[in-house]
């Protein structure tokens, strides 16, 4: 079952919603899907962790992010956000330091 809605969002809709509302000055540009890995990967080395890997590029050019189902949620995501917004980017929590690299 997919955990859905009730929003949903294109990946591009999902983080522009999240830079506009952290007030973010970033730059959001469209990438080559090889150059953005490879540029993800300098990032990750940098970091030490895996941004984003080619199989989740792939997946988010496929709209994989997008459920066909009904919504299935109650809570709304900007609404969420907007009560969280503070919280948001204040520490970098690590994909491989969570998942693979022991404590």
């Amino acid at each position: 079952m997919d955990a859905v809605g009730p929003e949903t969002y294109t990946f591009e809709e999902f983080v522009r919603l999240i830079a506009g509302s952290l007030r973010s000055r970033a730059k959001i540009i469209h990438l080559d899907p090889g150059l953005a890995s490879v540029l993800l990967r300098i990032v990750g080395l940098g970091m030490q962790d895996v941004v984003l890997t080619r199989d989740e590029i792939s997946g988010l050019m496929q709209n994989l992010l997008i459920s066909n189902d009904a919504p299935t949620g109650r809570a709304r995501f900007r609404d969420w956000l907007r009560e969280n917004v503070d919280r948001l980017g204040v520490e970098y929590a690590s994909e491989l330091a969570r998942h693979y690299r022991p404590s």
